[in-house]
């Protein structure tokens, strides 16, 4: 069954070449020229988001890999039980501030923060911070399918058992819930002991993404989870992304405009490590406040 896409009317109204202006001269960007620049710059966030309750808020963070800054002034919040995308061109941070929320940059040399990043209210970067119960709390799903060598059934329940837990009605009763959550229970359920290599790529990423909720995140991370999919798999993760945002949080990095814009409530767009524009995807498609926005979801730059 095909769902109607979360934000029916935030279509893109023109579609260009990305890269190119259109008209011929570039057109003055009051945030990104400043951020050209590297002059201090204000992104545009909405008001509509005073309104949401965080799950994740950051403050003024920075990011550093060695010398070179990635993330500069990020300050934004992360509704409850809604979908946030990240969107913005290749290298503007998106997938650098997606990890930062579980702190997976600690495992890159060099890495230093400044700024403050709380996981409901509890410090991210704190230096207290158990990083491995931190990571307990989150779930998280990359670009490619990344099954273990082991068994569909044990795949899933892989954090609950690295968690202690050894009970094999309470592993079962988990299996079965979060296939059927991430829609394929039907067609694994007889072959649960099989190798989850076997399964097609679609299949291995929505078998990845049972194992990121069989814990009951607080906060789903997805990082361009459909780039490696064909668009029927594709569309199996949308329709997946937006039947699990009723019980998730979801923090989505895309380069799809148009899957921005079907599965997402918000969308933020970013640029060279900033905060452009924040609001709510419709809003960012059909209305948005600045003009470098508009260029952008529609193709004229990118």
């Amino acid at each position: 069954m095909i769902t109607e896409p979360k934000n029916q009317g935030a279509s893109i109204k023109r579609i260009t070449m990305p890269g190119s202006v259109v008209g011929g001269a570039p057109p003055a960007y009051r945030v990104i020229d400043a951020i050209r620049r590297n002059e201090p710059s204000t992104p545009e966030v909405h008001d509509t988001l005073d309104r949401e309750e965080a799950v994740v808020e950051m403050k003024n963070f920075c990011l550093w890999y060695g010398s070179t800054q990635a993330l500069f002034e990020i300050s934004m919040k992360i509704s409850r039980g809604k979908v946030t995308a990240l969107i913005g061109p290749s290298g503007c941070g998106k997938s650098t501030l997606l990890r930062s929320v579980n702190r997976l940059n600690d495992l890159v040399d060099g890495v230093r923060v400044r700024g403050g990043m709380l996981l409901n209210s509890d410090p991210i970067y704190a230096p207290h911070v158990d990083v491995i119960d931190l990571r307990k709390r989150l779930g998280m799903v990359f670009q490619k399918p990344n099954p273990f060598p082991m068994s569909i059934f044990e795949n899933v329940i892989y954090p609950l058992r690295v968690d202690g837990e050894r009970r094999r009605g309470v592993l079962k009763d988990a299996a079965e819930r979060c296939l059927k959550s991430a829609a394929l229970w039907d067609e694994v359920k007889d072959r649960l002991d099989e190798s989850a290599l076997g399964l097609s790529g679609g299949q291995q990423q929505r078998l990845c993404i049972a194992r990121a909720i069989v814990a009951e995140p607080e906060v789903l991370l997805l990082d361009e989870p459909c780039s490696a999919l064909d668009p029927i798999a594709t569309l199996r993760i949308e329709e997946l992304i937006h039947e699990i945002s009723e019980r998730y949080t979801v923090l989505i990095v895309t380069h799809n405009m148009q899957q921005a814009a079907r599965v997402s409530d918000f969308t933020a767009l970013m640029y060279l490590g900033r905060l452009v524009e924040y609001g709510r995807t419709a809003d960012i498609f059909q209305n948005p406040r600045l003009r470098e926005t508009e260029d952008y979801v529609t193709g004229r730059f990118g």
